[in-house]
């Protein structure tokens, strides 16, 4: 089980961070480690991706990709019962399942819908397709939040395969029970909000919580990785 490490508690939201770069700020504080070799952080796009901005520069540590979407609610677009990968590997809530009446048959059609999607945002935002070289390195993976934790934890198992030294999750808020969720795969975590109450949305936290366009997650890549490798920067799996 991962150690856990969390800031503050709250029983109800409040706005903490102006904006997901704010709120990676906050993460580099309260990680308090400065420049490492052999590292990496994969962002959850996309707003994972401005809140992975701060925490690699301290970490002086490529940013790049873990290419994961949740599975939404076919009545509820907004909520999930699950997350595909883009290596079309997928994890189910079969709870949300049973309890929304969802059938295999809108299973496997949403799953290939949002693969197709997770597939078009590679293309847009990397331009290949191999994985980065994470192998023996530690790696962060950091998102703007979590919600049920299903998507974290698609995207843990497929970055568990490439096998890192270490996996470390960075988030600035979550509710209590999706760490829990999520300890299991990762060998540390570090949250700065946990909610231990129900209702729970992450834009809660957030006075500036806008979609982010495919251009702003291209310009940050490009910002951070603009002297790091090619090699070091590949996407996270490939599309074939």
């Amino acid at each position: 089980m991962a150690e856990t490490h969390i800031q503050e508690h709250v029983w109800s939201p409040y706005a903490a961070f102006d904006d997901r770069r704010d709120a990676g700020r906050c993460l580099v504080e309260f990680l308090n480690r400065g420049s490492q070799e052999d590292v990496m952080v994969l962002a959850l796009p996309r707003g994972g991706v401005p809140v992975g901005e701060p925490l690699a520069e301290a970490l002086n540590a490529g940013l790049d990709l873990a290419l994961v979407r949740k599975l939404p609610i076919p009545y509820s677009r907004e909520m999930g019962f699950g997350a595909v990968a883009i290596d079309g590997s997928r994890i189910l809530n079969h709870r949300i399942v049973r309890h929304y009446g969802i059938s295999k048959s809108e299973i496997e059609s949403i799953s290939e819908e949002v693969r197709e999607e997770v597939r078009r945002r590679a293309r847009e935002y990397r331009g290949h397709d191999t994985p980065p070289l994470v192998a023996d390195k530690d790696v962060y993976l950091v998102d703007d939040g979590l919600a049920t934790g299903y998507s974290m934890i698609a995207a843990a198992k497929m970055v568990r395969n490439l096998g890192p030294k270490s996996m470390i999750l960075a988030v600035p808020a979550s509710p209590l029970g999706s760490l829990d969720a999520v300890e299991q795969y990762f060998d540390e975590i570090f949250c700065l909000i946990a909610q231990d109450k129900p209702p729970f949305a992450v834009a809660s936290f957030y006075r500036d919580f806008h979609d982010m366009p495919d251009d702003e997650v291209r310009a940050i890549l490009r910002r951070r990785n603009a002297g790091v490798t090619q090699e070091e920067t590949r996407p996270l799996v490939s599309l074939e």
